[in-house]
């Protein structure tokens, strides 16, 4: 067996100076690694540019006050659309009553209840001790805020009452609470981007989108694209949801009405035959130019003639990041969504 022998007590001092040394060269190198993650993965909350003003609605909460967003000026405002049937919507109304507890004065949650009765309702407002007022929504309502396809659907309002974020499903409390705490002016441990809204928050916008769920233009030249992304606009889908062709994709990326449709489009449009430039006759006679009072533009091509779009039917006014639950899908209402 061999015997190792021990590292005499004098020697030690010699062995610690050694590894301080180590350290001082290895730290700096070790803390940088661990601060480049923090700083790549820095949270980031978004709003919308230039963001519309919210539809004014005229409701009563269950405790009979009246509901009005034009009463809530100077307010961050949370719009809520839930309904008791709905897990997701169920599962954040303790961290929704949290935030109205924790910014009480200066931020306002509104339940906007979707297909309850209102005695199922107020008996669970009740058991929950929600602390907020909750109202039943008329469909003229969800038809101004974009349908609402699927539940929970909430809209952020800054104090101005402009719609600044739309999140669809169970999102993490901790973005609320931040988007909050960013509109009421307050400190805040993230990035703070902007948007254009596309139809992804108002489906109006639908017309400002060059790319569509769903829809290939890869193989389109700009040209074609660009007509494709009319006829988009112009043409409404007949699955009944009574919006365009685009705002049915944004809307609803599932249907396969809208989705035949836009396909059938691109077809056509694929299919036109490029005018072809005619070329000159050789050894043709120099023609001398007419006169002419105005002066022309050198090398300038007649455009190709356009396609006449279909009349639009009337676009209803409407409707990032951590990961969220699925949203509930909210069951059809006849003549007014899927």
């Amino acid at each position: 067996m061999r015997l190792t022998r021990p590292t005499p007590n004098r020697q030690r001092p010699a062995l610690l100076r050694l590894l301080t040394s180590l350290l001082l060269f290895v730290a700096p190198a070790l803390a940088g690694a661990q601060v480049a993650p923090q700083q790549d993965s820095e949270p980031v909350i978004r709003f919308v540019r230039n963001p519309d003003r919210a539809p004014d609605f005229k409701l009563t909460a269950l405790d009979g006050k009246p509901l009005t967003v034009a009463a809530l000026q100077g307010k961050v405002v949370f719009l809520n659309f839930w309904a008791t049937w709905c897990g997701p919507c169920r599962a954040e109304i303790p961290d929704l009553i949290a935030l109205q507890d924790r910014y009480k004065g200066r931020l306002q949650i509104i339940g906007l209840n979707v297909d309850d009765e209102e005695a199922d309702i107020q008996k669970y407002v009740e058991e929950m001790g929600i602390n907020y007022p909750v109202a039943m929504t008329s469909n003229d309502v969800r038809i101004q805020f974009g349908g609402i396809p699927a539940l929970p659907t909430s809209f952020v309002l800054d104090t101005e009452g402009r719609v600044v974020q739309k999140h669809v499903g169970l999102w993490n409390p901790e973005v609320y609470e931040t988007e909050i705490r960013a509109l009421l002016g307050m400190p805040i441990m993230a990035k703070v981007e902007t948007f254009e809204d596309k139809g992804e928050v108002f489906l109006a916008h639908a017309d400002r989108a060059t790319e569509l769920p769903g829809v290939d233009l890869s193989k389109l030249t700009p040209e074609q694209k660009k007509l494709v992304l009319h006829r988009f606009n112009a043409d409404a889908c007949t699955c009944g949801c009574k919006f365009t062709l685009a705002q049915c994709r944004i809307w609803d990326s599932a249907c396969a009405v809208s989705k035949a449709a836009t396909e059938k489009i691109i077809a056509e449009v694929s299919a036109q035959p490029k005018t072809p430039l005619t070329p000159a006759a050789p050894n043709a006679p120099a023609v001398p130019p007419a006169p002419s009072l105005t002066p022309s533009t050198p090398n300038a091509l007649p455009s190709a003639p356009q396609p006449v779009a279909k009349p639009s039917s009337p676009a209803q006014p409407a409707s990032p990041s951590p990961a969220k639950t699925p949203a509930t899908p909210v069951p059809p209402q006849p003549g007014k969504e899927k």
